[in-house]
């Protein structure tokens, strides 16, 4: 970005409430409150929400329908998720009647480049998620100023103590779920009566990409599956600030 570009993209944040602010705000907001002013706040073309369309996707989805289905969905086709993840999304798309989801793709000539003979989720699975997820995010992110996500609290790890709103490096990021228990996820599932992910009946309880994701045993935290006998336990997009 040049020095123009990132004074604008600076002016711009400037011009929206702090983070802050915005989090004393709706701290005890529901998450229909929250999707709600975060449209408020900066408008639809300016608003995306992030959704892996994994075991836990179709409840966010679910409350930004219901305040505005035409709200940006970005997915992250990564090239290795299950065929059954690529089903889901086609299956949520058509019940909640989502009417602007759009699956992003690695660079080529990244892939090429770093990861030639699709290994690199084996020796380096950090840098895997970063050509993978990490770099096409931000490319994605890009045109707006601020996005949503279905983080919780009671997920653990670096998930302990996210805010309902946080600065995210140029753009605002709401997390709608953060202060949701998981018995009020079940209940937003169950109420609305929304199809389950494919391998959730097979024990999947977090699903990402094929070779980073496993069953999950009686008693495991759901997301256990996730790089299982790594220390990592997230992709980065959560943890790095997007420009």
């Amino acid at each position: 970005m040049n020095v123009v570009a990132s004074q604008l993209a600076q002016a711009s944040v400037s011009a929206l409430p702090s983070a802050e602010e915005l989090d004393r705000a709706l701290r005890d907001a529901s998450p229909a409150e929250i999707v709600a002013a975060a449209l408020k706040t900066v408008g639809r073309e300016k608003l995306a929400l992030v959704s892996s369309f994994g075991t836990g996707s179709a409840t966010l989805l679910k409350v930004m329908a219901d305040v505005d289905p035409a709200i940006p969905v970005i997915f992250l086709d990564t090239g290795w998720l299950f065929e059954e993840t690529l089903a889901y999304r086609d299956t949520l798309i058509a019940a909640l009647g989502l009417k602007d989801v759009r699956s992003i793709k690695p660079a080529e000539e990244t892939l090429s480049r770093e990861d030639p003979d699709r290994d690199l989720w084996f020796s380096d699975p950090d840098a895997c998620c970063r050509i993978r997820k990490v770099e096409p995010l931000a490319r994605a992110l890009k045109p707006f100023d601020a996005w949503l996500n279905g983080r919780k609290r009671f997920q653990g790890n670096a998930r302990t103590d996210i805010p309902v709103v946080e600065d995210d490096g140029v753009r605002l990021k709401f997390n709608p779920f953060a202060n949701v228990s998981r018995q009020e996820l079940e209940a937003i599932f169950v109420r609305a009566k929304l199809p389950r992910h494919p391998l959730v009946a097979s024990g999947f309880r977090s699903v990402g990409c094929m070779p980073c994701t496993s069953r999950t045993a009686e008693g495991e935290d759901e997301r256990a599956g996730r790089w299982r006998g790594r220390a990592k336990t997230e992709c980065g997009i959560h943890t790095m600030k997007t420009s």
